[in-house]
């Protein structure tokens, strides 16, 4: 895809829905990064049969094991894609990995708030260390000035419903009150890395990718999202190939258009 040149990236949450509709669109773009790594909790369960026989297709392809809720799984996977880069830096991260529960103010428990943060928080703050100095690498190797997507970049995937200036007109309609606490405080965490990061030449933004119909899309009976995963992800693809210094620490929308937090 013209104005994305990425080496090479890794997408959590990779063997369905956004994740695995991103793998497709980087494998079939007309320069395909070199290395693209697919992460997933069950590398040889049945929900990655798809995933499995694309990486026997495409030898630039290689799945991962990676749980966002264990540690000593992260930091496996960042040991075997070390290898695998062979002294090459990591390019894009995308963390895109997430859980989206039911619950209401009167529904959501203790255990609800922690269990979905571990996952859309702590999940997306864990993998980014642990990659973060094949980050580093990849942009001290890039001859690139500024921040994009193809020299260094740290993507987290969020949503509007994470927007507190947006909540009162989305809220009656979209409760899941565990899920935009957590997108909430995932885009708090967008933000201290862009800070944090800015002088390593590491870009970081969060995106919407829009009410997708994936599974967890689909939360209320009856009603239909808005666009197919292959909308959303043709979308954040031209959203990646235009990301940079003025996207910095923001959070954008699968049009591109920016969003308040």
């Amino acid at each position: 895809m013209a104005g994305l040149h990425v080496r090479s990236i890794l997408v959590t949450g990779s063997n369905r829905g956004i994740g695995l509709e991103l793998i497709k669109r980087f494998i079939g773009t007309p320069n395909p990064p070199e290395v693209i790594f697919a992460t997933c909790r069950d590398p040889e369960g049945s929900q990655a049969q798809e995933l499995r026989t694309l990486a026997a297709q495409h030898p630039n392809l290689m799945i991962l094991q990676l749980e966002v809720t264990d540690p000593s799984s992260i930091k496996r996977a960042a040991r075997e894609a070390e290898a695998r880069l062979s002294g090459s830096g990591l390019c894009l991260l995308l963390n895109n990995a997430g859980v989206m529960p039911p619950s209401t103010l009167e529904s959501a428990t203790g255990e609800d708030m922690l269990s979905v943060y571990n996952t859309n928080v702590v999940g997306p703050l864990l993998v980014t260390q642990a990659f973060l100095p094949l980050l580093k690498k990849a942009s001290q190797e890039s001859r690139q000035t500024g921040l994009s997507c193809s020299k260094a970049a740290i993507i987290n995937m969020s949503t509007i419903l994470s927007s507190i200036e947006r909540t009162p007109e989305l809220f009656s309609f979209v409760p899941v009150i565990s899920y935009r606490c957590s997108k909430a405080a995932l885009n708090m965490l967008t933000k201290c890395q862009s800070v944090g990061y800015k002088q390593d030449g590491i870009l970081c933004a969060a995106l919407h990718p829009g009410w997708v119909k994936t599974e967890l899309g689909n939360f209320k009976p009856g009603v239909q999202a808005d666009l197919t995963v292959e909308e959303s992800v043709r979308g954040l693809m031209k959203v990646l190939c235009k990301l940079s210094e003025e996207h910095h620490g923001t959070l954008v929308t699968w049009e591109g258009n920016t969003l308040p937090w």
